[in-house]
């Protein structure tokens, strides 16, 4: 299994939330997965324009580095999101990226992939901030396996605390499991399958200013001219 974790932080490589990352991908490598992790502190991938040249192209105006992760995400089969939890929501860097993946959105783009979601803050409220980045998962056509996430404000001394370790590493061997597994999500499914219908109502709207995003769906959900 070939997994990719993007971290949304400035701190890059030193942060809480790329530390805590990188135990879950140790997890996964317990269980043979091969990964690789991308930084985005702010430079790396720009915000989106709200153009619409993915939508009508398939590719994105900017010439930055996010149509080479957008391509590292079509070759693995499990993404990973990291953010620190910024005023209660993603952080800007994260949410950057989340912005330029429209098309994706639109398409179900990374569809049949598995993921899962990390989250860590100074004085806690990160479930919220898991479940958002679960929901992008979903929309974008990947079934996550969970999320886990870290109150730093709690945490003394170096490293973090055993429970939250434990979770990582199983949140990390779980991602592997479900791809072995081929495992279903039931719930996950019948909220993608009523996104799916949505977009599919919109490629019907939109078809003469999307002609990208409605040839997309033509040779990828079957939808009918």
């Amino acid at each position: 299994m070939k997994i990719i974790a993007l971290v949304g932080s400035p701190h890059k490589a030193t942060g809480n939330t790329a530390k805590l990352t990188r135990i879950v991908l140790q997890g996964a490598e317990q269980e043979g997965a091969h990964t690789e992790t991308i930084h985005l502190p702010g430079s790396t991938v720009l915000p989106c324009l709200g153009c619409d040249y993915c939508h009508k192209k398939g590719r994105c105006a900017q010439k930055d580095a996010f149509p080479e992760i957008q391509q590292k995400i079509h070759g693995v089969d499990g993404v990973i999101l990291g953010s620190p939890n910024y005023i209660f929501s993603v952080s800007a860097q994260m949410k950057a990226f989340m912005d330029r993946c429209s098309s994706m959105v639109h398409c179900l783009g990374f569809y049949g992939k598995y993921g899962a979601s990390v989250v860590t803050s100074g004085g806690g409220d990160e479930e919220p901030i898991a479940e958002y980045l679960n929901h992008f998962l979903m929309i974008t056509g990947i079934q996550s396996v969970g999320s886990v996430w870290a109150t730093m404000g709690l945490i003394f001394g170096d490293g973090f605390p055993e429970d939250i370790v434990s979770r990582a590493l199983g949140l990390g061997k779980r991602l592997v499991q479900a791809w072995r597994d081929q495992e279903a999500f039931p719930e996950i499914q019948e909220k993608m399958a009523a996104f799916r219908d949505r977009m599919r109502q919109l490629m019907e709207y939109r078809k003469e200013e999307w002609p990208f995003e409605y040839d997309y769906w033509q040779k990828n959900w079957g939808l009918k001219q």
